[in-house]
């Protein structure tokens, strides 16, 4: 204990055991008849409304790595870390078109995952496998990097080892184990009044101890303008990566799985519109937090060895006292805990019904398919864990920065499939490889240039890609997952064209025009044969007995 600030660890571990307590008694909260349903376990019965929503979209999407990573990108790199923002702005129009049509057809056929949707809109397995793999490749990183805050908290206060991140995840294991999205429903209350309370107070008390707004921004610019001369704006070769990082960002954040399940689990079309109109609260709280970055310049914090995400840990230690400090720090844990089970849970719903279910037991239960799920949430969490472990946390950062380009290319299927079905399913399989491919290419050879301008890395060092490797007389660069995600519509054009001019059979579209629109589910369709079976009508589940609503 020599070294720890035995306060701020008193108050995080009293919190941790009041969310331990919720996510166990979340399994009786709007209790159902059955948890050992995919609706149930991991869609929450699909009767969440607004505020549930809210909070657990929030909680979702405005991580603990968002909390210490954004301010820490604002301390080093300046103005291009306030990317974060304007695309958590501009994401809610874009989503809106997508997310209120897919939840309708969703609701009606009984989908579980934009995997399920896409298999039954183009008839296509083979697509469906790839969405399916794309989501949990892109969410893996994603759930240990919740880990890097933790860890953050953890080093601030003097707590060393491994044990108590090892304890706090078996904990979330288990609880979400037994009470799937209603425990991180549950908790998000708690995480998302922790964070807005932290930010109020940090972005009243810290400035008028720093001396004004002035003051902080002037320190920015002294350290700034030394480095690239720019200050604190971008520098206008920088300003076309910018925003296109930003739109790409954006276009990404709702095809993640963990995204799409907080969207599902919603009661109505309603929830989700209000939401959409609601969720930039957390935008506005998401610029303060970015400030906090200039904050910690202004107040001359120095990262603990060097590790640039202690700077919002070790801010908060200077300027209050232990006991809030404490309640500051719990907020970024439990920021953690939340979207790291909803992105367990998301993975776990994408391997049990588009692999498990579609290739290896078609005739498997409600009960088994809710069984399989629940030790897939345990897989993944544990292997996040061992990720951080016995792997430098860097590469994790790395892959998660893959992950929002692969992630894209699901967007052709997804996102526009809600909308029209001209693209043929092998233009949409040829376009996912061709975008995969150069997204992967383009992101080897990107280096990562240190604070000094030397290449501190050959490979794997960025996501914006200088135009002038594609020939052009330019300084400036595009973000990757833009590029992959133009090559993959073109060859997907090509191809659809190709494969149309051949008259190959496009296979049949299990969905109707009225379902994008449905308010709620049409008890018409609970008779139909469930889409991901192959076995003869009579010998199946159905609809309403694999994944409807009762």
């Amino acid at each position: 204990m020599d070294g720890v600030d035995v306060v701020e660890l008193s108050i995080v571990i009293f919190f941790f055991i009041v969310v331990t307590v919720m996510g166990f008694v979340a399994s009786r909260w709007r209790r159902a008849e059955n948890l050992m349903h995919l609706d149930e376990w991991g869609l929450g019965g699909r009767n969440f409304g607004t505020w549930i929503t809210w909070f657990l979209l929030g909680g979702d999407l405005y991580t603990a790595y968002t909390f210490v990573a954004v301010p820490a990108l604002m301390f080093g790199a300046g103005a291009a870390g306030f990317f974060a923002v304007p695309y958590t702005v501009v994401i809610y129009p874009l989503v809106f078109l997508v997310v209120i049509r897919l939840w309708s057809v969703s609701h009606v056929r009984g989908y579980v995952t934009p995997a399920d949707f896409v298999r039954a809109r183009f008839d296509s397995p083979g697509m469906a496998l790839l969405v399916a793999l794309t989501g949990i490749v892109a969410t893996m990183p994603y759930i240990a990097l919740q880990l890097v805050g933790i860890e953050a908290i953890l080093k601030a206060m003097g707590v060393e080892g491994e044990l108590p991140l090892i304890v706090a995840f078996v904990i979330l294991a288990l609880y979400t184990y037994n009470s799937g999205l209603r425990a991180p429903a549950l908790i998000a209350f708690v995480k998302d009044t922790l964070i807005y309370l932290t930010i109020i107070v940090a972005v009243i008390v810290i400035p008028v101890k720093l001396g004004g707004w002035d003051a902080i921004f002037g320190a920015a610019e002294e350290k700034f303008s030394a480095g690239t001369g720019a200050g604190v704006l971008l520098p206008a070769t920088g300003q076309l990566g910018y925003a296109t990082l930003a739109l790409g960002s954006a276009l990404a954040l709702f095809l993640y799985p963990h995204s799409l399940t907080g969207v599902l689990a919603a009661s109505n079309r309603d929830v989700l519109k209000r939401n959409m109109s609601a969720l930039p609260v957390y935008s506005l709280a998401l610029g303060f937090i970015a400030l906090l970055g200039f904050m910690a310049i202004a107040a001359g914090v120095t990262p603990i060895g060097g590790d640039g995400n202690t700077v919002v840990p070790v801010l908060f230690q200077e300027m209050f006292p232990s006991w809030f400090a404490g309640v500051a720090f719990a907020a970024i844990g439990i920021g953690a805990l939340v979207p790291a089970a909803i992105m367990s849970i998301a993975a776990a719903n994408l391997f049990t019904r588009n692999i498990y279910k579609e290739f290896l037991k078609k005739d498997a239960t409600p009960r088994q398919e809710a069984q399989v799920a629940k030790i897939v949430s345990l897989v993944v969490k544990f292997g996040a864990v061992a990720a951080i472990l016995f792997i430098d946390p860097q590469f994790s950062i790395d892959l998660q920065l893959i992950g929002g380009v692969i992630i894209l290319q699901t967007l052709p299927a997804v996102a526009l499939g809600l909308y029209t079905r001209w693209l043929h399913r092998g233009g949409l399989i040829a376009g996912w490889f061709a975008g995969m491919l150069a997204g992967l290419v383009m992101l080897y050879n990107i280096p990562r240039i240190g604070p000094d301008g030397t290449v501190v890395r050959e490979h794997f060092g960025g996501s914006s890609f200088a135009l002038s490797k594609l020939g052009l007389d330019v300084a400036s660069s595009v973000y990757t997952g833009l590029l992959a995600l133009l090559a993959n519509l073109v060859v997907a054009v090509l191809v659809t064209l190709l494969l149309r001019a051949m008259k190959v059979p496009d296979g049949v579209d299990a969905t109707a025009q009225s379902d994008y629109t449905a308010e709620r589910e049409d008890p018409t369709f609970r008779d139909l044969p469930d889409p991901l079976q192959s076995t003869p009508p009579g010998l199946e589940k159905t609809v309403g007995e694999s994944g409807g609503r009762r």
